[in-house]
Parts: C-alpha cells; sequence; structure tokens
C-alpha cells in the first residue's frame, strides 16, 4: 500500500478494500486483450515518469484499466465520470494499490466537480477522459491547468461531439483520441455492451417482465442499435425514433417500427434514450405517456429525460424503489424514472461486460502510448485511433477466443492493389 496514494485520496472507507479486490480480480480473470497489453507496458514502460488523471465511471473494469496504465510506469490519479457509477469499494482497493483516487459515491454535486477539479490538480501530463468532463473544467475553468497536458483519449460519443466543437473552434489545446469512433468500440462496446447492460439494468432495478410490452428506443447509432436488438431478443414490441432519415430506415429495414416521439409516447411501456442530446423526452411526451410508464437513459448526461418538465407536472415525487423515482402526475397517471435518469446500465448496474470492456480498454491503454509517443507531431485537434491499432485489438481478441483468420496470400495482395488486373 502506498502511503502517498493513502494520503492524498478522497473516498468513503478505506476499509471496503477487501470487496474491492475481489471484482478486480473477477474482471482480470475475464480481461484477456488488456492483460496482454499490460505485459507489454510492464517490459516496455511507455508511461515512466509520467502523471496520468483518469476520468471514467469508476467500477471494477476501468480500475484494471487504471492498474494497467499504472504497470506502464505512470503516476496514476483517477475520478468518477458519474456519480451514481462510482463503486466506494473499489476505489478503497484501489487506494491499496497505489492509485490515487477523488471518488465517493453518490457526492453533492459541488463536491462531485470538486473531485474532478482535485485529480487535474495533481498535474497531469496525459488525461483519459469519458463526455469531456476534464477538458471542458480544463479550457473553460482551469486553463492555468492546461500546461502540463500533452494529450488524452476520449470514450464516449458525447466527449467527441464537444471535443469537436472545441477544435472547430479552435480553442482545442492538445491532442484527443478519439477512441469511441474505433470499430473495436462502437461496434461491440456501443452495441453489444449497451444493449446487455441496459437491459441488465432495468431487469434488476424494476424486477418487471419485457416480452410483451412496447419498449421505445430514443436514437438508432450504435447504442440504440444494441439497446433494440436485446429488446426484441426479450420479446418486447419495439419503436425506434430518430432524427436521421438514414437510421430511420436502417430501423424499419432491421424490423422495427419507425415514428416521431410524439407518436411512440402513447404507445411505449418503456422508454430507453440513448441519443446524447438533450430533452428527447420532454412536457408534451409526458401529457400522452400511459399510467406507469417506465423511463430511462443510457446516454452520458442526465439531459435526456427533462426531470424540471416532468416535475413540474407532478402533485408529488417519491422513491418507491431502489433507482425508481414516481412521479404522480396532476391527473392521476404515474411515471416512473430510472436511476434519477442518469446512464441506467451503471447507475442501476454493473454497465457493461467485463470481456467488451477489455477491448475498448485495451483500445484506450494503446491510444494513450499513441498519443504520447507522438504528442509534438499531432497539433491540437482530434484524432483517429489508428486502423493498426483497432486490428491489433482484434487480433489479440480472437487469439484469446483460441481462433484465427486467413491471411491474403502475395498474389491476392497484388491483385486488390492493382486495377488493371481482372
Amino acid at each position: 500500500m502506498s502511503s502517498k496514494s493513502v494520503e492524498n485520496s478522497v473516498i468513503k472507507d478505506l476499509a471496503l478494500a477487501p470487496e474491492g479486490h475481489l471484482k478486480i480480480d473477477w474482471v482480470e480473470a475475464h480481461m484477456p486483450v488488456l492483460n496482454r497489453v499490460r505485459k507489454q507496458f510492464e517490459e516496455e514502460q511507455p508511461f515512466k515518469g509520467l502523471k496520468v488523471a483518469i476520468s471514467l465511471h469508476l467500477e471494477a473494469k476501468t480500475a484494471y484499466l487504471a492498474k494497467v496504465i499504472q504497470a506502464g510506469g505512470a503516476d496514476v490519479t483517477i475520478t468518477g465520470s458519474n456519480p451514481l457509477s462510482t463503486q466506494d469499494d473499489v476505489c478503497a482497493a484501489l487506494v491499496e494499490d497505489g492509485v490515487t483516487v477523488f471518488a465517493k459515491y453518490n457526492p453533492e454535486p459541488e463536491e462531485y466537480k470538486e473531485l474532478m477539479v482535485r485529480a487535474l490538480e495533481t498535474g497531469p501530463d496525459l488525461i483519459i477522459d469519458d463526455g469531456g468532463d476534464l477538458v471542458t473544467i480544463l479550457h473553460a475553468e482551469r486553463p492555468d491547468l492546461l500546461q502540463s497536458v500533452r494529450g488524452g483519449a476520449e470514450e464516449t460519443t458525447t466527449g467527441i461531439l464537444r471535443l469537436k466543437s472545441l477544435e472547430k473552434e479552435g480553442a482545442l489545446k492538445f491532442p484527443m483520441v478519439a477512441v469511441n469512433d474505433a470499430y473495436c468500440k462502437y461496434l461491440f462496446d456501443n452495441r453489444y455492451g449497451t444493449g446487455q447492460s441496459v437491459w441488465d439494468g432495468i431487469n434488476r432495478t424494476t424486477n418487471l417482465v419485457v416480452a410483451g410490452k412496447t419498449v421505445v428506443v430514443v436514437g438508432y447509432g450504435w447504442c440504440g442499435k444494441g439497446v433494440a436488438m436485446r429488446a426484441k431478443g426479450l420479446g418486447a414490441n419495439v419503436i425506434v425514433t430518430e432524427v436521421d432519415a438514414i437510421k430511420g430506415v436502417e430501423a424499419y429495414m432491421d424490423g422495427f417500427r419507425v415514428m416521431p416521439m410524439s407518436e411512440a409516447a402513447r404507445h411505449g411501456d418503456f422508454f430507453v434514450t440513448v441519443t446524447g442530446n438533450r430533452d428527447v423526452i420532454s412536457g408534451e411526451h409526458y401529457d400522452v405517456m400511459k399510467d406507469g410508464a417506465i423511463l430511462s437513459n443510457a446516454g452520458h448526461f442526465d439531459v435526456e429525460v427533462n426531470k424540471p418538465e416532468l416535475a413540474s407536472r407532478s402533485q408529488s415525487v417519491r422513491t418507491v424503489r431502489r433507482n425508481i423515482e414516481e412521479y404522480h402526475l396532476n391527473d392521476g397517471r404515474k411515471i416512473f424514472l430510472l436511476a434519477e435518469g442518469r446512464l441506467v446500465n451503471l447507475a442501476a448496474g454493473d454497465g457493461h461486460p467485463a470481456e467488451i470492456m477489455d477491448m475498448t480498454f485495451a483500445l484506450q491503454a494503446l491510444s494513450l502510448k499513441y498519443v504520447n509517443d507522438l504528442h509534438g507531431s499531432m497539433g491540437c485537434r482530434v484524432v483517429n485511433v489508428p486502423y493498426e491499432l483497432d486490428e491489433q485489438v482484434a487480433r489479440y481478441k480472437l487469439e484469446s477466443l483460441g481462433m484465427d483468420i486467413d491471411q491474403l496470400s502475395d498474389v491476392q495482395k497484388s491483385y486488390l492493389d492493382s486495377w488493371a488486373q481482372h
């Protein structure tokens, strides 16, 4: 145990560490790709002498990523990216392992923000961000902390949107790798990870049947595709709402009904928002919803379901079950909101499966090394994950499954490279 990490950290209770260690040990045993990256980092020490600040959903899989980066020589500090997804026992275990932690489950909003700032005040050379919170604080509130930052990596669609806005304005001060846009992130994490973990969170929270119900999926990006696919597998009738005509056609051809939210609101038993935008469920929609409709969000911020407009239509609000708030509307109907409108798969569940985050976090670790190696020549922009890193992670995954794929022969490569051959 590092006395420095204990003295500097802000957590709930160090005595919770034993249970946290068990959780981390479990995911480590199910993350073979990240284990392989860890071995590489232990040998190469790519982060020796550097400070790394991480803001992610602070549970066991994230904790193991922090340990892998630490194994590469980094002095690691970590904070949460959502107040309801932080697991206090995991925080305690990380502190015992020498990681500085600024995080607690469900802190007051002011403290939650302060814990993020404390992580940045360590003066990181590199960052891993989730939703762009660290980048936003650095650029908007604490530019005095920008000088040491070489670059970083971003986990989410929401964060990349914020980064690209900064880049467009010419205000981004260091390079950030768009991990969310990598194939091994959105094809697997966003689709299969979100699809499974959202329904894990909803099912364990409500303990209600999904089969035969109508599920409205708001947004048909990769996360929406996964949520709709798993809802269908559970026996639900699925409606998709979209603002993108191409995605609307895609949802239709995938076998789902497509309609505006103003119409879908009348039919839904369960609603899941996955857009990255605000107010996609709002006042006019509450006015026509069924008595007993259940709302949940799987987007990064708790703004997709408009809570003030729901509260303004309610005569009372009470917690009827852990992570379920009952809004008793003025006309007598009741609408239920899960996990305060925060990420239902993490605030009311354990997040994506370890085998899925294995690929995502391997990409994060390798992308952090990539930006550190080349930050001087990247410029202050949003950078794509090189295909070679994407393919490397996929290859490691196949090898961990005991699988192999074909290789092109020299003749085949020549044929593909020449326009004249036929």
